[in-house]
């Protein structure tokens, strides 16, 4: 008898298998069964090979394609995509998305992911307020990026630290003023009303007024002095509010005369920001981007405990927030395709003044300042469609309290391009082996059938958590460790193609006390 033979012509697309059976006639009936079980132990042998080789070669591509098919499907393409600058690209990288790695070494991502990477340690004692330090990072995919970050200690009244992160649209001009400017609100309104009075005082008598805040800030980040009397002006109105005082505000109509203010309007910001003071954290959130505690069982195993609420179509009872507000003749009109009027994402945010005001101020404004539309994307410039019953979009921040425990360890604040690529449990996972000096290894064997995953000790490759985070949301290989062909290639995928594969990731992480 002649063993069937299988003959398997490898090549670089698997394109036939060719079966060569040579057999000589049995004697006896149990010989053929034999033969019938080789020859179908071969072919299920060589289906298997050619199963693992075909998807070692499309898994590759696998996780970009449906990267890219989401952000297609979901909206219409943007008239115009945004360059982008990678601080580590001093050449061209016009290519095609799926180029082989190597046009990027170790040592250049490394300058890519750690630009813009930022880090502060808090005195410990009761200045801190519950806060060890931070670390934070960002990293761009519009050019210049929409997303900004901010951090500060309060240095008056009962004082505390303020951390935040701010997710831009139709622009950065919003997400820029909001990072400079809020957290001096946030100020103003815990101060006593009798500190409030001597600053006015101060200002009154023409005396130098206090700090109200330390920034903390890295010395990369976008800064900007345009529009500071004004903003003094607004926030010593609110004060002045706070004491009662009957001053009388401008009209909407003086702000039309600078463009820097417009510009702040028709562009748009989600914002999560959290204050903590005395053990306490009080976390407001409007938008899409989230607070994520990261909790430390008594067992050593890690929990995440999210603090915030996504204001978005995928909440339903924001959902129904949307609909409630306006007429049962616009509820196929408010939300189409899961967006604002079928443009926005979130359903809350600051500016995207193009969703608030009335049709009459906003064709004033379309007819008098073509200086500012110019500077503008083509899709701020007219009203949007089934404009009937604004307001459509709200500034109003979900608030949270939460008490501070021994088990809570960190906050994960984050823009909404972390989460669309890492589950909370799993940011939460990374941060909390980063923190005990672990790492995640890649699968090391099959025992009895089961798949074991090993933590090992090693030397930690980021200091930076953040950028720890930055790195494995873009190479994750699917067993919790990096693959390095695949983060070369997400961030060397070229301008004009990146941001349909993600969005600016920026990223803040707060490190807690032990009470």
């Amino acid at each position: 008898m002649a063993v069937p033979s299988i003959i398997y012509n490898k090549t670089e697309e698997i394109n036939s298998v060719s079966i060569n059976i040579h057999l000589v006639p049995p004697k006896h009936p149990a010989v053929v069964h034999q033969l019938i079980f080789l020859l179908l132990l071969q072919v299920l042998l060589v289906l298997e090979v050619i199963m693992l080789r075909r998807s070692g070669a499309q898994t590759r591509r696998c996780w970009l394609e449906i990267q890219q098919s989401r952000y297609l499907s979901s909206a219409p393409a943007p008239p115009e995509l945004r360059r982008l600058h990678y601080p580590a690209s001093s050449r061209s990288r016009q290519g095609q998305a799926g180029q082989e790695s190597g046009q990027l070494s170790p040592a250049q991502i490394n300058r890519i992911l750690k630009a813009n990477e930022h880090s502060h340690t808090l005195p410990r004692g009761p200045a801190s307020h519950g806060v060890l330090g931070f670390h934070s990072n960002t990293l761009p995919s519009n050019h210049p990026s929409e997303d900004r970050r901010s951090s500060a200690t309060c240095l008056l009244g009962r004082g505390g630290v303020l951390f935040g992160v701010f997710d831009g649209h139709a622009g950065p001009s919003c997400a820029q003023a909001i990072s400079q400017r809020l957290f001096y609100y946030f100020t103003v309104a815990m101060l006593p009303l009798r500190t409030l009075q001597e600053l006015d005082r101060a200002v009154e008598e023409d005396r130098a007024v206090p700090p109200l805040l330390e920034w903390h800030k890295h010395p990369q980040d976008h800064s900007s002095l345009d529009g500071g009397a004004i903003s003094f002006h607004s926030l010593r109105n609110y004060w002045q509010e706070r004491l009662d005082e009957d001053d009388e505000e401008d009209n909407e109509v003086t702000s039309f005369s600078l463009s820097s203010p417009l510009r702040v309007a028709l562009s748009g910001s989600t914002a999560c920001v959290v204050h903590v003071s005395n053990g306490v954290l009080h976390v407001a959130n409007l938008g899409d981007s989230r607070a994520v505690l990261g909790v430390q069982e008594g067992d050593g195993r890690w929990s995440a405990l999210s603090l915030t609420n996504d204001h978005s179509a995928q909440n339903p009872e924001e959902l129904q927030r949307i609909l409630g507000e306006h007429p049962a003749s616009e509820r196929k009109t408010v939300v189409r395709h899961d967006r604002l009027l079928g443009l926005l994402l979130p359903f809350r945010a600051f500016g995207d003044v193009r969703f608030k005001w009335s049709p009459e101020m906003l064709s004033r404004l379309y007819d008098t300042r073509p200086d500012v539309l110019s500077a503008v994307s083509e899709s701020v410039r007219t009203l949007p469609p089934h404009y009937l019953t604004p307001p459509y979009l709200s500034a109003q921040p979900e608030v949270t309290r939460h008490l501070m425990k021994p088990a809570d360890k960190f906050l994960v604040l984050a823009t909404d391009g972390l989460w669309e690529l890492m589950h909370r449990q799993t940011v939460v996972q990374l941060v909390g082996d980063h923190v005990a000096g672990q790492e995640t290894s890649g699968p090391l064997c099959f025992n009895d059938g089961s798949f074991i995953l090993d933590r090992v000790q090693s030397v930690l490759e980021d200091q930076n958590v953040a950028t720890h985070l930055l790195r494995h949301a873009l190479g994750d290989d699917g067993y919790g460790s990096v693959d390095q062909n695949r983060l070369a290639r997400m961030l060397s995928l070229p301008a004009d193609l990146a941001r349909r594969y993600r969005d600016d990731i920026t990223i803040t992480v707060i490190h807690l006390n032990d009470l």
